[in-house]
């Protein structure tokens, strides 16, 4: 794979020519910058930027003041080859927190395994009923400390409004949730992405996580999907590089909270 290219390519499709992630969801593109608003409660975000030293500060004050008066936390997702390349300590100055680093990693569809079995005693549900959306949310609470809300109503909406952009699946044992996932795909792209993947403290280590892998890959390769994406932790890099991941570069999202801008709409 020509990392490089791969790289440009997943900048051009996934970033500077982004399509709302759900209903509700508005793309602009403005002064240098491709945002998206979310619906409330939804996700905004700066996915794309094409500054200099020059731009660099009177782009993120307008990012601020826009996403604060629309009363919208916003992430501005900042890849390791953005420009300029104190992009981050630009946005710590504005306000923006640092979340945690992850690896951006990409693999071919056609080099991964598509027939991982899980461990014995687990079986996995494809994700399809408002009730299976309840099942990830207990995986989520418990191997991310949190995030219910989110996941939840960001399945329900993808499910509802198109079926075809997303697939979830759950890890069960017994009747227990152990484990979840989730896959985006991107039509009119190259890429799908891997979501949410987390199990449960008590059954880590066992291969679950590498079949929930095989299983969207799986639906990815039968859809005709050429990459597959993930922004891996530290946890999950090593797994996906033995897999066959390769590193493409890093990922940084910074957060601002609009309670803390204040020009943030008080409701």
């Amino acid at each position: 794979m020509d990392s490089e290219a791969v790289r440009d390519l997943y900048d051009r499709q996934m970033r500077r020519e982004a399509r709302p992630d759900e209903a509700g969801a508005v793309i602009e593109r403005t002064g240098g910058v491709v945002r998206q608003l979310g619906p409330e409660g939804g996700w905004s975000a700066v996915l794309w930027s094409d500054l200099d030293e020059e731009s660099a500060d009177a782009a993120i004050a307008e990012q601020v003041r826009f996403f604060g008066a629309a009363g919208r936390d916003v992430e501005w997702k900042t890849y390791g080859h953005d420009r300029p390349a104190d992009l981050p300590a630009r946005l710590t100055a504005a306000g923006f927190t640092a979340e945690e680093r992850e690896a951006l990693l990409v693999a071919e569809t056609a080099a991964l395994p598509l027939d991982v079995p899980p461990p014995d005693g687990i079986r996995l549900l494809p994700v399809t009923e408002e009730a299976d959306v309840a099942l990830v949310e207990k995986v989520h609470d418990q191997a991310f400390e949190g995030g219910r809300s989110v996941i939840g109503q960001l399945l329900r909406s993808q499910l509802a409004q198109d079926p075809g952009t997303v697939a979830a699946v759950v890890a069960l044992a017994g009747a227990e949730p152990v484990s979840a996932a989730r896959l985006e795909l991107h039509p009119g792209t190259d890429f799908v992405s891997l979501w949410g993947g987390g199990t449960v403290p008590a059954w880590r280590g066992r291969g679950i996580y590498r079949s929930l892998v095989a299983f969207r890959t799986r639906i990815a390769a039968e859809r005709g999907f050429r990459y597959v994406h993930v922004d891996a932790s530290p946890y999950s890099r090593p797994i996906l590089e033995r897999l066959g991941f390769v590193a493409l570069g890093t990922t940084t999202p910074y957060v601002l909270e609009a309670r803390d801008n204040p020009h943030a709409r008080i409701s």
